[in-house]
């Protein structure tokens, strides 16, 4: 027994530290992003852009994000994941003081390229770093890493609310660049210092550098059907949080009346029941398992944001948003965790593009849906795709693993969504 406990507990003490200093990373990244996009009316003023103008300047942080989310598996895979964690860390800090001294829509679009590149790279970068933790402590923990940026995202948006009536675009975004290279290099040391972890299923090196690297077999037609079905079930859900992000305020103000107070409230409940949900997921995932928490979280998204959508009470669209917020917040995560474990770094890019993918798609799809059929009735596709993730996460469902053997160096034939393992000890399948 006491052997067994050892066995245990010795990754752990490395394990902590590097844990603590990729949930800063993930924190950091929700708190600049948040921080850039609350001051958006200010630098669409300073610059004087017309509404279209904007549209097409903020499409350069869009391209650079999902350009770069497709090419920074290979940059991972080259120098590692912590490296490419802490550069595009310190570049996002840097870029997000750019936009204020643009006097263009030209300039800002091309420095929201930059930060666009920025925000991609370290997104693929820090899950790939958490999906390999996750294996070497053989524990859910993605979910953990995922409440630290929404909670970023929070205090972020929170402090630009206050700091906005108070400081220029330029000293707020300055304020931000700082924090961010002193967590980049506080953090930083801890990533690039600590060994990097040894996931299940490791059998090399990556040449020049001593990594291991996992063996996949990505180029399996049954690997890349089942990455892709991640890379749509992470789609289907951050395309409802970023539809509900735009329009979830606006849905209660303009159909039912609510003060400017109120509808913002709205979308803070959302995003303050992502946060706990997800602070939760690494406990629901070890005691109930993956499949379970991914197909009813995404079933109660759907339910929560049909009663949010066509509610003719206030408190019912709350309650619905509530709900909305407590079943999405550990699809993502599970999504990108289970394609990661299947295609290692390049499964972490492919999931986490289509997921930008539908953030992008879904603030202008509800748009040309209002225009159509109503606000009310363009918010009802979020509770759609919902649905269709909870059925995909049905679908790439497996039965119970057989036990590993030494020839069974690691998960590439099985999909990795019901192969979540309890703390209490190896190759144990919930």
């Amino acid at each position: 027994m006491s052997e067994r406990f050892e066995a245990l507990e010795a990754p752990e003490a490395p394990g902590t530290r590097l844990r603590w200093a990729l949930s800063l990373f993930f924190a950091l990244d929700g708190f600049v992003f948040a921080g850039w996009v609350v001051r958006i009316p200010a630098i669409k003023e300073q610059i004087g852009a017309s509404a279209g103008a904007l549209g097409l300047a903020l499409l350069g942080l869009s391209v650079g994000s999902v350009t770069t989310m497709l090419l920074a598996g290979r940059l991972c895979r080259r120098y590692g994941n912590h490296q490419v964690t802490v550069a595009t860390a310190a570049l996002l800090s840097l870029s997000v003081a750019l936009p204020p001294l643009t006097r263009s829509p030209l300039q800002l679009g091309l420095v929201l390229l930059v930060f666009g590149v920025a925000y991609g790279g370290l997104n693929v970068a820090f899950n790939a770093a958490a999906v390999d933790l996750a294996e070497a402590i053989r524990r859910p923990i993605l979910p953990s890493f995922h409440a630290a940026f929404s909670a970023g995202g929070l205090a972020g948006a929170g402090l630009g609310g206050i700091l906005a009536p108070h400081l220029s675009p330029l000293s707020h975004l300055l304020l931000l660049a700082g924090a961010g290279l002193l967590v980049t290099a506080c953090a930083g040391r801890v990533l690039l210092r600590a060994p990097a972890p040894h996931p299940v299923g490791s059998t090399g090196t990556v040449p020049g550098n001593g990594r291991p690297t996992r063996t996949r077999t990505p180029t399996r037609p049954r690997t890349r059907l089942l990455i892709t079905a991640f890379g749509l079930i992470t789609l289907c859900t951050a395309y409802g949080e970023g539809a509900l992000a735009d329009w979830g305020s606006l849905h209660l103000a303009q159909d039912l009346g609510a003060g400017p107070g109120l509808a913002a409230s709205g979308y803070a409940a959302f995003a303050l029941m992502m946060t706990l949900s997800r602070a939760a997921g690494t406990r629901l995932l070890e005691r109930l398992g993956a499949t379970p928490v991914l197909v009813t979280g995404a079933a109660l998204a759907a339910v929560g944001m049909l009663l949010g959508a066509l509610s003719p009470q206030t408190w019912l669209v709350f309650t619905g948003y509530a709900l909305t917020g407590l079943g999405l917040a550990n699809v993502f995560p599970i999504a990108v965790g289970s394609a990661g474990a299947l295609g290692g770094t390049g499964g972490v890019a492919a999931a986490s593009a289509l997921g930008y993918s539908g953030i992008l798609l879904g603030p202008p799809s509800i748009g040309f849906l209002t225009e159509a059929f109503g606000l009310p009735a363009a918010l009802t596709t979020i509770a759609a795709l919902a649905a269709v993730a909870a059925l995909l996460g049905y679908a790439v469902r497996t039965r119970p693993p057989a036990p590993p053997t030494a020839a069974d160096a690691g998960p590439a034939d099985a999909a990795p969504i019901d192969r979540v393992r309890h703390p209490s000890g190896p190759g144990k399948d919930l």
